[in-house]
């Protein structure tokens, strides 16, 4: 089927189609294509139908040097991506064009628009996924086949966070990881390109990648590509598949983009009407089945460390887990950032972590509100007007935080410090030791920035012998 653009405004325009009956044009969803004066094909997506033989699309590129009257072809389907075994070690574009400067992809591709699995198909997510961040792990474990937030304002280390959960991850995990950079930078594409490379997961990876000049279509549409790919190996070839995702909140910009562009009136705090819809369709796409999981890693930005933001609020509904990043505690240099009384996970119940996990957690978790409760009676008045069980509290508190800070893999370059990655049952045994008072006596600095408690311990006594020697010599 073809026509003509009849109007074009931007990155959106209308096009009229010679049909006999009003069914016969091209559906929602569907790509149509046109080609500009440079002879250059340039591809749409339908996103209504205006007039009976009328419809209206977003370009998913630029749409300089088109003209009005230009022939318009309809495809016949929405927009394809290659799937399969070729795609392990390549980074493309939305449309699965290669960015590598390797060789283009051959078939089978399939439409970017599917359907959610049903709830009869589903499988509640009732596995951790360890990471080796002691944080996490403990307070907010990731869930096996569901999805984790990782929440946070500019610069307090959403994506440094996300690039070691990806480095400790992709090492222990034996089935197919996809990357989607949502508006990533130019820069930041090539540094996440040559980590991958230098970390040795770009060969078993995949990297799709929306960067920030293409076009709010294009933007809006890289997320739902990479799930696409993701779904084959879970549906074909029954292989667990570990997506990451920086940043959906610039999911939820381009579709506000192109909300407005298509002229509709905003909702709250100016985003576009449908949020809900857009993120619930992307979000319950990502779902355990019988033979494989989707387990899926996401950073959002948060505008203004504003928590109760509508697309924030509205993400954190489709989350089995969320880690929100403290911009007190980056100042405080404890890294990983994470707040522990603010992220949570719905796996932390003694039924899937077991009695001593979640025990231990809680402790954690009690010990160190009291903690932020007296920090303005400490701040004031100091420690002398505390009660004794009050400042075992804080003491312990102060120490346990320390203990969850430790360095990450990805940026040894930068601080000189080896990464750790530190197992469950060593995290579990650390914390306990400290709830239980048995480093009450350790300086707060012994227990920073490492590992296990045992790894600590020895780092001490290797530190305490070498100032002996130096005082000696």
């Amino acid at each position: 089927m073809w026509g003509a653009l009849h109007s074009i405004n931007g990155p959106v325009v209308e096009a009229r189609f010679l049909v006999d009956r009003p069914e016969t044009l091209p559906k929602i969803g569907e790509l149509i294509h046109a080609r500009n004066t440079r002879g250059q094909r340039v591809a749409f997506e339908v996103v209504s139908h205006v007039a009976a033989d009328s419809v209206r699309a977003i370009a998913l590129a630029d749409t300089r040097g088109l003209e009005v009257g230009e022939r318009t072809i309809a495809t016949g389907g929405p927009l394809e991506v290659p799937v399969g075994e070729q795609l392990r070690g390549r980074i493309l574009d939305v449309f699965g064009r290669p960015l590598d400067g390797g060789a283009a992809l051959a078939e089978p591709r399939w439409p970017i628009h599917r359907r959610a699995p049903s709830l009869t198909e589903r499988v509640p997510a009732h596995a951790v996924f360890e990471t080796g961040l002691k944080i996490v792990d403990l307070l907010a474990p990731v869930p096996r086949g569901a999805s984790t937030g990782l929440f946070g304002g500019a610069g307090v280390g959403k994506t440094v966070l996300m690039m070691e959960l990806m480095h400790n991850t992709v090492h222990r995990h034996h089935g197919a990881t996809l990357f989607a950079g949502i508006g990533e930078r130019s820069r930041e594409a090539r540094e996440l390109w040559l980590e991958m490379a230098e970390s040795g997961v770009l060969d078993s990876s995949t990297v799709v990648l929306g960067q920030m000049g293409e076009t709010p279509g294009v933007r809006f549409r890289t997320a739902a590509a990479a799930l696409t790919m993701a779904e084959w190996f879970r549906d074909e070839a029954r292989r667990d598949v570990l997506v990451f995702m920086d940043n959906v909140f610039r999911f939820v910009q381009a579709g506000n983009e192109v909300s407005g562009m298509l002229g509709r009136p905003p909702s709250r705090v100016g985003y576009q009407p449908t949020l809900a819809a857009e993120v619930a369709a992307l979000q319950e796409r990502i779902s355990s089945s019988v033979d494989a999981a989707i387990t899926s890693i996401q950073a959002v930005y948060v505008p203004a460390d504003d928590i109760t933001d509508p697309a924030v609020a509205e993400l954190f509904t489709h989350l089995d887990a969320f880690l929100v990043l403290s911009r007190e505690a980056a100042a405080e240099g404890l890294y990983p950032a994470v707040d522990p009384l603010e992220s949570s996970s719905s796996l932390l119940t003694s039924a899937i972590v077991g009695e001593r996990h979640a025990r231990i957690a809680a402790e954690a978790r009690r010990v160190l509100a009291k903690y932020e409760e007296l920090r303005d009676i400490i701040a004031l008045m100091g420690m002398d007007e505390l009660t004794p069980r009050d400042r075992e509290a804080v003491l312990r508190a102060r120490r346990l935080r320390r203990f969850l800070t430790q360095p990450f893999a990805v940026t040894e370059a930068y601080t000189g410090k080896p990464g750790v990655y530190v197992e469950l049952e060593q995290t579990l045994a650390g914390v306990e030791a400290i709830l239980a008072g048995e480093c009450d006596d350790l300086a707060e600095a012994a227990l920073y920035m490492g590992g296990s408690l045992d790894a600590l311990l020895r780092r001490g006594r290797e530190g305490g012998r070498a100032d002996e020697q130096g005082r000696a010599g």
